[in-house]
């Protein structure tokens, strides 16, 4: 297991007596921990809208409360449940066997990792696009694979899903979001009393929240060690019922969510609170799934630098975690404010009822993922669920040329991740 003295032993070389091969790879671990640290504020600050980019854009949160609530809930995500999907980008997309005979060569293709992945999310961060840190870490550790051992190594069934998550992770939280938005519509809004029928329905909303949150930490909570990757289980679709109308025009108008949700602003305050609620819920959705991609770099660099050797089994230290937490809240307290304005305001128009399904959508569709192992876009599910829950809605329609650029972005950072990280794979090479 890694131990905190072998922090201490980067500033300190008498404190640890490093061998040989530590003292080697002493400045290049210092290097990999400030990267990680780099890489984390980019995710903090590209990735906070994910959970909270709903709220501030329609105005049940400002940025500050944002912020604040977003620090205490992904900490608890991360630590509490944020451990299979470090496995996952650790070994699951290279096969780290292949560097067993020379570990070396993996510790400074984890530091090549890290520079590509943050590089690309500052980019992007700084043009607003919302884009997957798990897609940018897979996409530079593709890069330093294929410079140092090619095709050998790369598990491509995996990496297929990975691709996959591109169609399915909008699509699933979509879904889930349009179903629940569809299910307030014909509650709440179509009854005589919208007001009354929300008073009555808020109660069954919080216990759906509450239920599935601490189901799923009761489920898989944090064991200490790392899990393997497990495939997602297959998702069963539920029938329609039939209805006297069976044309498919008469049926999409029956179920078509009135606009007048957005207008109701009686209604509108009684889904305010239930909201931010949910956004909590999502900042331990997105803490669980995407804080622990920042450090699984570094705990594979802490891993090969204490054992000198690529097969890592060791658990992952809570320490680690909480490096990243850090890392993420100072990206996002400093930065997050670019991404939060595409996701909350520029896509489509979000008021507190459209806002709470798609969070809840999204951290359902995120969080189960998390739990099965499965390294799928947390960014990807608000998108898919703002633009689903987004396109129901006539007269503010969704802004799809934005939307085309935020999809060119998702395709192009697996590839451009990748670049960079070769390229800084090769320069390592030339002074390591």
């Amino acid at each position: 297991m890694i131990n905190p003295p072998i922090l201490r032993s980067l500033f300190d070389v008498e404190s640890g007596k490093p061998q040989h091969f530590q003292q080697s790879l002493k400045w290049a671990l210092v290097l990999g921990v400030i990267l990680a640290f780099v890489l984390g504020a980019a995710m903090g600050a590209n990735d906070v809208a994910n959970a909270f980019g709903t709220s501030v854009g329609s105005g049940t949160l400002t940025l500050v409360q944002a912020y604040t609530l977003a620090t205490i809930f992904e900490t608890l995500g991360a630590v509490l449940v944020g451990w299979s999907v470090t496995d996952t980008l650790r070994k699951g997309v290279v096969d780290t066997a292949v560097y067993a005979d020379a570990p070396q060569d993996l510790f400074f293709g984890q530091i090549a990792a890290l520079g590509g992945s943050s590089m690309w999310l500052v980019l992007a961060t700084f043009c607003g696009f919302p884009v997957s840190t798990t897609h940018s870490l897979v996409g530079g550790t593709l890069g330093y694979s294929i410079v140092l051992r090619g095709k050998r190594g790369i598990n491509w069934g995996k990496l297929g899903l990975v691709v996959m998550s591109w169609v399915t992770s909008p699509l699933t939280s979509g879904i889930f979001s349009i179903s629940i938005y569809t299910i307030i519509d014909l509650l709440v809004v179509k009854r005589e009393d919208p007001y009354e029928s929300g008073l009555q329905m808020i109660p069954i909303f919080y216990f759906i929240c509450i239920g599935f949150n601490v189901f799923i930490v009761v489920w898989r909570g944090s064991k200490g060690k790392l899990r393997t990757f497990t495939e997602c289980n297959e998702i069963k679709g539920v029938g329609m019922q039939k209805t006297k109308d069976s044309g498919p025009r008469e049926l999409l108008k029956w179920i078509r969510p009135d606009p007048s949700l957005a207008d109701d602003s009686d209604t509108g305050r009684l889904f305010s609170a239930i909201q931010v609620f949910t956004a909590c819920f999502a900042g331990f959705a997105h803490g669980a799934q995407d804080v622990s991609n920042s450090v699984a770099p570094i705990a594979a660099l802490l891993s090969i630098y204490s054992n000198k050797s690529a097969l890592q089994k060791e658990e992952v230290p809570i320490y680690v975690l909480l490096y990243g937490v850090v890392a993420i809240c100072v990206g996002l307290w400093t930065f997050g404010h670019r991404v939060i304005a595409t996701v909350g305001e520029k896509v489509a128009y979000i008021n507190p009822a459209s806002g709470f399904t798609i969070e809840f959508g999204a951290a359902a569709t995120s969080i189960l993922a998390s739990r099965l192992g499965l390294p799928i876009s947390t960014t990807h599910c608000l998108v898919g669920s703002v633009i689903a829950v987004g396109s129901l809605r006539v007269n503010e329609p969704v802004k799809w040329a934005l939307l085309r650029n935020i999809i060119i972005s998702w395709v192009v950072t697996i590839p451009v991740s990748g670049i960079i990280s070769a390229g800084i794979m090769l320069m390592l090479r030339l002074v390591a």
